[in-house]
């Protein structure tokens, strides 16, 4: 379901895949080739959620926050994690089941583990490697890394492709 909030129109490029099963709510914006899958919900109801280009959110996600929340290109937004009101850097993968608080940034090329805790104000520099609970960063991701997290990101795009 895509719907307004308080007379805000989501704003979302014609080349985004969202699945019927997905909500969108209010004061969004997402990029060109970017993706919302099933049971996502992205709302922008308190504060505005600005997607990227060639992000994947998939499913079971939540996006929300009483702060805005940024998630950059080329960014994959794991099952059934949560962003609320943190800002992620692009080309980094938030993993599986993984949860941002409000005023948390992660830097671009980073690899939030399945399961994490970012615990609020939490701020990690570009290409770490961001485990635990709550959330350390434990070591650089390698290059051969750094390029798969951009692998996830395309496969997705041609994922959605697949499912329009």
């Amino acid at each position: 379901m895509i719907k307004s909030f308080c007379g805000i129109e989501p704003q979302i490029e014609e080349s985004v895949y969202v699945s019927e099963s997905a909500d969108i709510i209010g004061k969004v914006k997402i990029g060109k080739n970017s993706s919302v899958w099933y049971n996502a919900v992205v709302r922008g109801d308190d504060e505005e959620i600005i997607i990227g280009e060639n992000t994947n959110i998939q499913d079971g996600s939540v996006l929300h926050g009483e702060e805005k929340t940024i998630i950059g290109n080329n960014v994959t937004v794991g099952h059934r994690a949560i962003v609320h009101g943190a800002k992620i850097g692009d080309n980094s993968l938030i993993g599986m089941g993984a949860i941002v608080l409000d005023g948390a940034e992660i830097g671009e090329h980073c690899l939030v583990g399945a399961g994490a805790l970012v615990t609020s104000n939490k701020k990690f520099e570009d290409g770490m490697l961001i485990i635990g609970s709550p959330a350390k960063a434990i070591r650089p991701l390698t290059d051969e890394e750094k390029k798969n997290l951009e692998k996830s990101a395309d496969l997705y795009v041609k994922t959605a492709e697949e499912h329009k």
